[in-house]
């Protein structure tokens, strides 16, 4: 089984305009070219018509029993009637976590600001997302995605399920220790190359992975997840058969982490 913790049905190439329905098509058409299972949709920090709304990812993606929702939040723009739909999605089970985007966004994790989300996240036991490390845009602010600021929240929210994604490259080092540290802590190996891992790369990457796991120990803290459609379904899990461990610590990785983690009912898949 394969599961897929991080997706978008954003379109990137923003000389035209996708329709939800064709982006959320072409995912599942993908998946299933790559026998993925199940993959998680994260909603944006920002809606236009590039970018969908979390309300219109949780109505367009009921009946796709293969799909879950991850809801987008911004530090610059959400207001209180974001947080009762948000709180409402909780409740009801529509969502599957929260997303945060520190570097796209200024703002350090530990802010004040997201008090009430967090405390909502430890209420309905789901997970909070956040971007880290390298950012897509140049004009992104680095010093806020670094993963280390992450240990602050950890720390003051032991409650508080967190996945670092990207493994806070470039910094993984970083990355492995705050997760080594802190038992709350999970990282996702998402958006580690734009489109295929060349060879060079993905040699380079395949030890940072093995250093870490090294590191930090039995896998039960890493989540599969690609960036799709920033990168490439097939080349991921290419570069998944290139790690060098035990099949049932790939397991782990690839859909045993995240159906517990995001309480993921994997006997209806």
């Amino acid at each position: 089984m394969i599961i897929d913790v991080h997706t978008h049905i954003n379109n990137y190439h923003e000389d035209r305009v996708v329709s939800l329905e064709d982006c959320l098509n072409n995912l599942t058409d993908t998946m299933l070219a790559n026998n993925v299972d199940y993959s998680l949709v994260l909603s944006s920090y920002k809606v236009n018509e590039h970018r969908p709304s979390t309300r219109q990812v949780v109505e367009a993606i009921k009946g796709r029993k293969n799909l879950g929702v991850v809801s987008g939040i911004s530090y610059l723009h959400y207001d209180h009637r974001d947080v009762r739909e948000i709180s409402e999605y909780l409740e009801n089970g529509f969502i599957k976590g929260l997303k945060f985007y520190p570097g796209y966004e200024p703002f350090y994790p530990n802010d004040i600001r997201f008090k009430l989300m967090y405390e909502m996240a430890v209420e309905y036991d789901v997970p909070v997302m956040f971007h880290s490390g390298d950012t897509y845009a140049p004009n992104g602010k680095v010093k806020y995605s670094h993963p280390l600021h992450i240990d602050d929240l950890a720390v003051d929210y032991p409650d508080l399920k967190i996945v670092i994604c990207h493994v806070g490259n470039p910094w993984i080092k970083d990355c492995m220790e705050v997760v080594y540290k802190n038992k709350n802590v999970y990282a996702d190996i998402s958006g580690l190359v734009l489109g295929n891992f060349s060879d060079k790369f993905e040699r380079y990457m395949k030890n940072e992975i093995e250093e870490m796991i090294t590191y930090a120990g039995d896998p039960n803290y890493l989540l599969y997840g690609t960036d799709w459609p920033i990168s490439n379904m097939g080349s991921y899990l290419k570069f998944m058969n290139q790690l060098e461990l035990a099949e049932e610590k790939k397991e782990l990785i690839l859909w045993k982490n995240a159906a517990k983690l995001f309480k993921i009912d994997v006997e209806n898949l």
